[in-house]
């Protein structure tokens, strides 16, 4: 199955395992709880989708590859203890509690959240002497002596032999105890991924005209080759890195990602077309409905494969001011419903006594913002929200520790006239955003008429999560002209999240 499917299947396991009976106790006891095992080639997501789950559950996640432990790390380390067994006192051998288990104790004790997922990756590469140990862990949940905690699932997941000569195949008694989930590459289900992290143009372009060139493992005689979805956006990484400090990109960076001599050399020269094109169809003038005749004529009579590529590049070019709307909206978002949820502790006391109440505010947004930057196991890189929003809320507290405010009521209408003044800022950002994407449909209109052009320019608006929630948020007047599937868009706007009132 692809990604999307393997991610919801972990997620409906997850959440039954999670359930309790009547008496508060698991349904399926622990030790009945198979271990899910993902299997698939590397690169592809299983390792990513980790954390989606988590986030969506609202639970707590540690992550471990297990490549990286011996038999003392995973199990502990041994010990003499005193026992006194029959009334006779013996020294017997205990072991420390292991690595992996204190980590899920630290994490609830860094998080307040009491059920998790322990993620343990490649678990079928396993040390020959760590081997017997894993077993035991998976039928009972226990490293030595010690046992996970109440309200964590164990998942795993692993690579076929084919791929990792270091992988140990297993036996059926160990199959037994799994629940095993095949995953293979699919490249329209990463397509939307891609999108939501904002993934370079230029790759989602060149994939979406070759998606044959998104997986691939060969073997030659001068050993494998391949290309992997890590490899893609780990290449999307550094081209935006590149980009901004104005360093070169030639075929030897792009190859250190794609160990596939043909990809890498045809994606080589397909970048350097694609930067070519940013200037000279001059797609800052197409945004803000400024494009000559010259332009239109000349994307008019353009191949379908440039076509497409100066498709990507306005799709890219918006998908960067509908994040950012995005963005704001989230920070906005959170300090709203902190400040409307402590109104009433807030508003009716003096100035001294509110300060508190704000100061706890702020201490809760830098315990959210500084715990995602901390966590080493947080596989989440999305922008941090609280992290803005904090750094609001300290703006707003140094202006009213400075300010002359009679009481707890003034501080709020303050507070609630500066979350309007955002709320104003970020109507007219998506205003200007909105009429970049009236200007692109006008430029499409022009040169491709209602084509296949127009199709996939409203098809590719659709599957990118930023700009589907934008045109939910804010309408599109050309968008719902062109889009005439209105159920196929219904459907996408069921799974946006609708952004909370803002007026406190």
């Amino acid at each position: 199955m692809n990604i999307r499917d393997a991610k919801n299947q972990v997620k409906y396991t997850v959440r039954s395992y999670l359930t309790k009976n009547d008496a508060g106790q698991p349904v399926i006891p622990l030790e009945r709880q198979r271990p899910i095992f993902l299997m698939g080639p590397p690169g592809i997501g299983k390792t990513a989708i980790m954390q989606q789950v988590a986030d969506e559950l609202g639970i707590a996640l540690v992550a471990y590859s297990m490549t990286h432990h011996t038999r003392q790390s995973a199990l502990g380390l041994p010990y003499i203890a005193d026992k006194v067994y029959d009334g006779k006192p013996v020294r017997v051998s205990e072991y420390t509690m292991s690595e992996i288990i204190s980590s899920m104790y630290e994490e609830m004790e860094r998080t307040g959240q009491k059920e998790g997922i322990l993620f343990l990756d490649e678990i079928n590469c396993v040390s020959e002497t760590l081997a017997p140990s894993m077993l035991q862990f998976l039928q009972f949940k226990t490293f030595g002596r010690h046992r996970i905690p109440d309200g964590w699932i164990v998942v795993t997941a692993g690579n076929p032999a084919e791929y990792n000569d270091s992988v140990r195949d297993f036996d059926i008694v160990t199959w037994d105890r799994l629940k095993r989930i095949d995953v293979e590459p699919d490249f329209s289900v990463w397509k939307e991924y891609a999108y939501k992290r904002r993934l370079h143009g230029a790759i989602i372009t060149y994939l979406s005209s070759r998606p044959q060139d998104f997986y691939q493992v060969h073997t030659t005689v001068d050993g494998k080759t391949f290309v992997t979805a890590r490899g893609w956006e780990d290449l999307s990484n550094i081209l935006r890195l590149y980009e901004k400090h104005g360093f070169p990109v030639d075929h030897n960076l792009v190859e250190q990602y794609l160990q596939n001599e043909k990809v890498a050399g045809e994606f080589a020269v397909y970048y350097d077309l694609y930067q070519k094109y940013q200037s000279g169809y001059e797609t800052d003038k197409i945004l803000a409905g400024e494009v000559s005749q010259e332009i239109i004529d000349r994307a008019a009579a353009a191949p379908f494969d440039e076509r497409l590529m100066v498709l990507g590049m306005l799709v890219d070019n918006l998908d960067a001011d509908f994040r950012a709307i995005y963005d704001r909206e989230e920070h906005l978002r959170i300090l709203a419903t902190e400040l409307r949820g402590n109104k009433e502790k807030i508003q009716p006391v003096g100035k001294e006594e509110a300060m508190p109440t704000l100061e706890v505010i702020r201490a809760k947004l830098a315990a959210v913002a500084g715990g995602r930057t901390r966590q080493a196991t947080q596989l989440d890189d999305a922008p941090l929200y609280y992290e803005r929003a904090l750094q609001q809320m300290d703006a707003w507290l140094n202006d009213i520790r400075a300010g002359d405010f009679a009481d707890g009521a003034a501080v709020y209408e303050y507070l609630k006239n500066e979350v309007a003044k955002e709320a104003e800022a970020l109507q007219r950002q998506a205003e200007a955003a909105g009429a970049k994407l009236s200007h692109v449909f006008e430029f499409a209109e022009r040169a491709f008429g209602s084509g296949n052009e127009m199709l996939i320019l409203v098809t590719e608006l659709t599957s990118d999560y930023y700009s589907a929630n934008f045109i939910s948020h804010y309408g599109s007047p050309a968008y719902f002209e062109h889009n005439k599937d209105l159920m196929f868009y219904e459907r996408q706007k069921e799974i946006l999240r609708e952004i909370d009132d803002l007026n406190l």
